[in-house]
Order: structure tokens, then C-alpha cells, then sequence
């Protein structure tokens, strides 16, 4: 079953039989794997990484530190579950150090971000404190690097 995910993380695309060709595995066999992870939620999603820039689309991300004082009974599970349901943020985790999530927010401009953080996000209830980040360029962004400029140094036979 590792084997089956570990495929499909690094590239979404693959189907069960590429796969068991891959692996040298029954195909049915295979598509059973898949099928059982998705039901079972081992396999959260798909999804496609686009390169906006290379299309002229504005966006702009920020990752926002946040601290916050944990509810009794609940830590930090219920202020993080009011923040990942806005539309904005891609992504929230708990982190260990100076503050307490780790928030990746998407806007329009920087504007629409700030906007957010001010009036959504450091507003809340049992938020102390914020500090926001923009980024400024994505290297490389779930494994895959981003416009890599590496030449190919293969040499060319021909014939």
C-alpha cells in the first residue's frame, strides 16, 4: 500500500495501471488500494499546481504566524477550525516555538491580504498576536521546483 501512495503523491496522474506496472502488481489489485485510501481518507485530495505567474494572474500569498491562548477542553483544535474555514487560507498547522499556527492565506493584492488579517484574522477571539509574511517568489512548492532554469546536459546521438 506505501508503495501504491508513495506513486500517487508524486504524481497524482498516474493510473492504477501505470502503477501496477510500475510495481509489477495486478492492476484490480491496485485500483483496490487506491479506491480503500480514498474511503478511508489516507488519500485526502488531488490537486494541480499552476504557475499563475506564467498566466499574469495576481495573486499574492502571505504566511501569518499567529499565537493564540488555548480553550479549556479544546487547545487549539476550535480557533484553528474557525480560521482554516475562511475561503482565504490554503493552509493552517500547529507548530512548536514563538507562536502557535502557521497560517498560508491567498488574495487578489495586498490589500485584500491585510484586509484579512486585520479585520478577520487578528480580530478573533483568543488571537494575541500576528505577524505576517509576504512572499516575495515560490522556489519550489509541494516537491516541484518552479521554473527551474537547470540546463539539460544530456549530449545528443544521433544515428
Amino acid at each position: 500500500m506505501r508503495e501504491v501512495l508513495e506513486l500517487l503523491e508524486s504524481d497524482a496522474r498516474l493510473t492504477a495501471g501505470q502503477i501496477a506496472t510500475m510495481l509489477g502488481r495486478d492492476e484490480e489489485e491496485v485500483a483496490r488500494i487506491i479506491k480503500e485510501s480514498e474511503e478511508k481518507k489516507l488519500i485526502q485530495g488531488y490537486f494541480t499546481l499552476v504557475d499563475w505567474d506564467k498566466l499574469g494572474a495576481e495573486k499574492v500569498s502571505a504566511v501569518i504566524e499567529v499565537k493564540i491562548s488555548p480553550q479549556r477542553d479544546v487547545g487549539f483544535d476550535a480557533v484553528a477550525e474557525r480560521i482554516y474555514r475562511f475561503p482565504e487560507v490554503r493552509s493552517v498547522r500547529l507548530m512548536s516555538g514563538a507562536y502557535d499556527l502557521i497560517v498560508m492565506i491567498e488574495g487578489g493584492t495586498m490589500k485584500e491580504v491585510a484586509h484579512f488579517v486585520s479585520f478577520k484574522l487578528a480580530s478573533m477571539e483568543y488571537v494575541l498576536s500576528t505577524a505576517t509574511h509576504f512572499v516575495l517568489k515560490t522556489y519550489k512548492h509541494h516537491g516541484v521546483i518552479i521554473d527551474d532554469k537547470e540546463e539539460d546536459r544530456r549530449q545528443v546521438i544521433m544515428p
